[in-house]
């Protein structure tokens, strides 16, 4: 991906998000662009116009990280955001190349070591499975595969949760708050093309999805990106009905740029009755190649 463009689209698109009144400026009158001017960020950050529209044009190579804070702090950029401002200024200069991590490799280049499947399996309180930047699935657990059944049941989605988010019907089914989803989505691959900008694989997806999708091409172009770390989501399985499930996301140590997710349900609510149920449900069906069906 072009380094240059996505610093430009990048600091474009958060300019447009601040007004004036946000920023602590006089709104005025005859305002022929959505939030602030160039010279306005340029006087929030301490530099000249023509410094800053450079920066903007998508020159950061060599940027001091004085600068960058100054041009966070103008634009009222959260952690997220920071983060992946850095990371576009690493790749703009080359600083990031031994920093970088390894190539993500896809789900039939990459293998578990035998611990860490060990470790997926015995957990057996709620679905947990490994993903890299790209929303490939490369590991999972038994509970896991009975859980996101629409995922293994169609061979397009090549067991990526970004293909299954725009391309798949079922999931407007199988996440109830598709929108959201949908938006958190995009926002991991963002933040994984300004962290990891060589990926050829994750260039691909990018452009199969914004090729097949409205709804990923719009997104894409808001250049969101946020941390997903922990939070509650809803869902609805064929099986077993509405589930509410908490998760967290937890970065692996021995295998920089994948994340371990794992979910899990309120002790005592009927989310919790719910998984008890799935895995029932997954204890009698081949949950790789499973058809939709009912529990009665």
């Amino acid at each position: 991906m072009d380094n240059r463009e996505q610093v430009r689209e990048f600091l474009t698109s958060r300019r447009a998000k601040i007004t004036p009144e946000q920023a602590g400026l006089p709104s005025g009158s005859r305002r022929r662009v959505p939030g602030l001017r160039r010279s306005e960020v340029a006087a929030l950050a301490d530099m000249s116009v023509e410094y800053y529209s450079k920066l903007e044009r998508g020159t950061l190579a060599g940027v001091s990280p004085a600068v960058l804070e100054a041009l966070a702090r103008a634009l009222q950029l959260d952690d997220a955001e920071r983060a992946h401002l850095l990371h576009l200024a690493q790749a703009a200069d080359g600083s990031d190349a031994l920093t970088r991590p390894r190539r993500r490799r896809t789900r039939d280049q990459w293998k578990p070591h035998r611990s860490l499947q060990w470790t997926l399996d015995a957990i057996t309180a709620g679905p947990a499975f490994v993903r890299n930047g790209r929303m490939d699935i490369l590991a999972a657990n038994q509970l896991f595969r009975a859980f996101y059944t629409d995922v293994y049941a169609t061979p397009g989605n090549q067991m990526n949760l970004a293909r299954f988010n725009f391309l798949d019907p079922a999931s407007r089914r199988f996440y109830p708050d598709w929108e959201p989803f949908a938006d958190l989505a995009v926002a991991i691959l963002r933040t994984e093309a300004g962290r990891n900008p060589h990926d050829k694989d994750l260039q691909d997806l990018v452009g199969e999805l914004s090729t097949r999708s409205d709804e990923f091409r719009t997104r894409w172009g808001a250049h969101n990106v946020r941390h997903h770390g922990t939070g509650t989501k809803r869902f609805h399985h064929h099986a077993v009905g509405d589930l509410t499930l908490a998760f967290e996301g937890l970065e692996m140590a021995a295998e920089p740029g994948l994340t371990l997710t794992i979910y899990t349900a309120e002790p005592g609510s009927p989310s919790e009755e719910g998984l008890r149920l799935l895995a029932s449900w997954a204890a009698t069906q081949d949950v790789d190649a499973t058809e939709p069906s009912t529990l009665s």
